[in-house]
């Protein structure tokens, strides 16, 4: 027993001694606030020249000291820190700090794809014609286009021929023609023996016919139904051939054709099938839009 009183004795006048010292550090870094105590400020240079400092104690047991030093209920005069959490309500130690805020609008993303396009919308009412604006500067010159067609020129011309002969009765008759040389364009019908004009102008058109022996010739070139020109022989011993011509001036749908006259005395021309005596021909001469 008497062993070990001892050392617990000399364990404990050490760890007040102890107590002390880390009493008096911690005084020293609290700074302002134990520079306002004289007597402390004393015992913190007698500290200070020490030379020896011992090893500092558990950080609990440390804190559990500094709060019982500085509590409030202590009979000294002296104003003490107080130790404030940052979970306690009221004024912040530290100020606040504004956040910047940052406008989301002004932050563009990328190009999106391209939607769908949208029906048509409704046509709008129908503006006002503007004033007419100034005439535009002259144009360059264009090329040269493709050729175009040629002039369109105007033709008409027929030339016919019979074979067979004829002989008068007691009417008119028309000379219808066998034989065809030229018919341009079929202006001339051989069905019903006239020539139609289609290309309004000048013709020339010729009548050839050859007489009968003992038998009077008598015959007219027509223009639609009048009596244009006369082609006649006498009654004579032998037969010969007999022509007339002449130009007329036709307009369009009008008509030439040739009529055996009817007579007192018997009318004939002659002709065989091995030959053509009689023929009738005509052709433009002068279209009528020509200067």
């Amino acid at each position: 027993m008497m062993l070990a009183t001892g050392p617990r004795r000399k364990m404990g006048s050490r760890g007040q001694g102890l107590l002390l010292a880390y009493c008096l550090l911690l005084a020293f870094a609290s700074g302002p606030v134990l520079s306002r105590v004289p007597h402390v400020q004393g015992e913190q240079q007698e500290w200070e020249g020490t030379e020896e400092l011992p090893s500092p104690p558990d950080h609990a047991e440390r804190a559990e000291e500094q709060h019982e030093k500085y509590r409030p209920s202590q009979d000294e005069g002296l104003p003490v820190s107080r130790c404030l959490r940052c979970c306690d309500p009221g004024t912040s130690m530290y100020p606040a700090t504004a956040v910047p805020q940052i406008n989301i609008t002004i932050l563009k993303g990328e190009k999106g794809d391209r939607g769908d396009r949208g029906l048509q919308g409704k046509y709008g009412k129908t503006g006002s014609a503007g004033a007419r604006g100034h005439t535009g500067p002259k144009g360059q010159k264009g090329s040269m286009g493709a050729p175009g067609e040629r002039c369109k020129s105007h033709y008409a011309a027929f030339s016919v021929g019979r074979k067979k002969p004829m002989h008068s009765n007691h009417y008119y008759q028309t000379v219808i023609f066998d034989t065809e040389f030229v018919n341009l364009y079929s202006h001339f019908n051989m069905f019903t023996g006239k020539f139609y004009c289609y290309v309004p102008g000048i013709y020339f058109f010729s009548l050839n016919v050859h007489t009968w022996n003992q038998k009077e010739t008598y015959l007219h070139i027509m223009k639609n139904e009048e009596e244009v020109v006369i082609l006649f022989a006498q009654v004579g011993d032998r037969s010969i051939m007999q022509s007339q011509s002449l130009m007329l001036e036709l307009q369009e749908q009008d008509q030439v054709w040739v009529r055996l006259y009817k007579g007192e005395r018997e009318n004939a021309i002659f002709s065989e099938e091995l030959d053509t005596y009689i023929t009738f021909s005509g052709y433009l001469v002068k279209h009528a839009t020509e200067p």
